[in-house]
């Protein structure tokens, strides 16, 4: 995020794309509820009826995979009506006229053709954002899990620029993490292209930085993707894998793909609280302890470094996750020798500069927001309030692009996939409370589509899409529109996963969860 989630219930507007607040971030979406009732006016960009729009001033029920024309129609609008920040450009900008050789081909009608919005609700989100002085951009899932998701992000931050809506409190482009560490484990140079603090491991002096520091030569070729890893393993290249805290046979698209992937390996280890899914094909299991049975930290979404503190001893066998990792590195001849989690921290703070003024001390009242560069800075709570890391914020002309899979003859409904509020990925299935809330998968279907098929609530469907089918129970529900239909991928019993498309970004190789062709038969 470059603002913070303290601001949030005193935004005037929030723009909220792909993002189904109120049940992926429970916390930040109660804050935008309180914002609604405190007066801010929300913009609710999603295909499905999702509980924040009934807080919001504007609903734009778009198709799932065209939020680049949408995003495009809006700067349209607010550049034709002599409502962008020219100051803020002239300034801070760079690649103005670019931006404006592909924006000005998405007019108000071509772009209601595109995304269904009509032009009056996309020229009332134009002004409402671009007029309002604390307006600020949230978006998650909704927007990357496409395979132009990269670009996606890139016009979002196209727009807060154009309008002056970065560098200041209240407004700024504010991606939410989807899980607790997220932030941090990519602080962390848990990326296969970057050391901490984001610095690229082809870059020599990053190599000879760390080459020093923990006193053994570094490869210095770009890593795989996850994508590329399973195709990869598919093709006998890559033999043995260490899965730590994840469950790709479950939670990755075409699931079929990476089970086989899997299966392929020659040797899997998986570290994990539970036995998932994917622990069930492994060779090894480490048992981990959980978030309450270890001491740390964590970073959020709003990169604010906060103290993780063991409440609860680990049952039976499970270890932290960093005793784990160094007694392994040492058997594979890297002694790895910390008392605590406070020496590894001192190390983190000591490699990258963004936390290098953060101790245990100062972070153990209430965190701190990086970048924290010095002991006596207090941390900061806005990015980019004189200038963006690169100078000149780079404005980018970006053309819509269709999904890599439409619908046709054969597969004639929409899927696209999420989360629930009743359960978390997949851990809390083994809680009997919160599996008794949400037991199963119930499958959004429009009306007119269960008719077509002459299903009710509570009836099964069969959802087939070209790489897998799935049996479920449908919910439904005018929630999804006609064409259209929503599942999670909560549920071991319905995988949805093995419908989805692994058609991926080519930049960040993020798959397109959001937009698969699929067929519904009663079952």
């Amino acid at each position: 995020m470059t603002n913070s989630i303290n601001e949030i219930e005193q935004y005037e507007c929030l723009f909220v794309i792909g993002s189904n607040t109120t049940e992926a971030h429970p916390v930040i979406g109660g804050k935008m509820k309180r914002a609604a009732r405190n007066g801010a006016k929300l913009i609710i960009a999603d295909p499905r009826h999702i509980e924040l729009v009934d807080h919001s001033a504007l609903w734009l029920r778009l198709i799932p995979g065209t939020d680049a024309a949408l995003v495009n129609g809006m700067m349209n609008i607010i550049i034709n009506e002599g409502w962008a920040d020219q100051e803020f450009i002239a300034k801070r900008c760079e690649n103005y006229d670019e931006l404006w050789e592909v924006v000005k081909k998405y007019t108000p009608d071509v772009v209601s053709k595109i995304t269904s919005v009509p032009e009056d609700q996309l020229r009332a989100a134009a002004e409402l954002y671009a007029k309002t002085t604390k307006s600020g951009i949230f978006y998650t899932l909704g927007i990357t899990e496409h395979t132009t998701g990269t670009a996606n992000v890139r016009n979002l931050a196209n727009l807060a620029m154009v309008t002056g809506h970065v560098g200041v409190p209240h407004a700024g482009v504010n991606p939410l993490r989807g899980q607790n560490n997220v932030q941090g484990a990519c602080d962390m140079g848990a990326l296969p292209n970057v050391y901490s603090g984001y610095r690229n491991v082809t870059v020599p002096e990053h190599a000879a930085f760390f080459e020093d520091a923990w006193g053994v030569p570094m490869n210095r070729d770009l890593g795989l993707r996850i994508p590329e890893m399973f195709d990869a393993m598919h093709a006998g290249e890559l033999k043995s894998m260490f899965i730590m805290g994840e469950d790709p046979v479950l939670t990755d698209a075409d699931a079929n793909h990476v089970r086989a992937a899997i299966e392929s390996l020659e040797f899997l280890v998986v570290q994990d609280i539970f036995l998932t899914e994917t622990a069930k094909h492994a060779d090894v299991v480490l048992p981990a302890a959980c978030y309450a049975e270890k001491d740390g930290t964590f970073t959020n979404t709003e990169r604010r470094v906060q103290r993780v503190r063991k409440a609860v001893d680990a049952p039976g066998e499970a270890r932290a996750d960093w005793e784990i990792v160094c007694d392994l590195a040492t058997r594979m001849g890297y002694p790895m020798s910390y008392d605590s989690p406070a020496d590894i921290f001192e190390e983190i703070r000591r490699l990258t500069p963004t936390y290098r003024g953060m101790d245990y001390e100062r972070v153990d009242a209430c965190g701190l927001q990086w970048p924290c560069p010095t002991p006596d800075h207090p941390g900061t709570q806005v990015l980019h309030e004189d200038t963006f890391p690169r100078g000149r914020g780079q404005l980018c002309g970006v053309e819509y692009e269709a999904p890599a899979e439409l619908t046709n003859a054969d597969y004639p409904i929409l899927l696209t996939t999420g989360r629930m509020l009743y359960q978390y990925n997949i851990s809390t299935r083994q809680s009997p409370i919160l599996d008794g809330l949400a037991p199963c998968e119930m499958t959004e279907i429009n009306p007119v589509d269960a008719a077509n098929i002459g299903v009710a609530t509570g009836g099964k469907v069969r959802v087939s899409s070209r790489r897998g089918s799935v049996v479920t129970t449908a919910n439904v529900t005018e929630r999804v529109p006609p064409g259209t239909m929503f599942m999670t991928f909560h549920y071991a019993e319905t995988p949805v996963n093995e419908l989805t498309n692994s058609a991926f970004d080519p930049i960040s190789k993020t798959a397109e969860y959001k937009v698969s062709a699929v067929k519904i038969e009663k079952a």
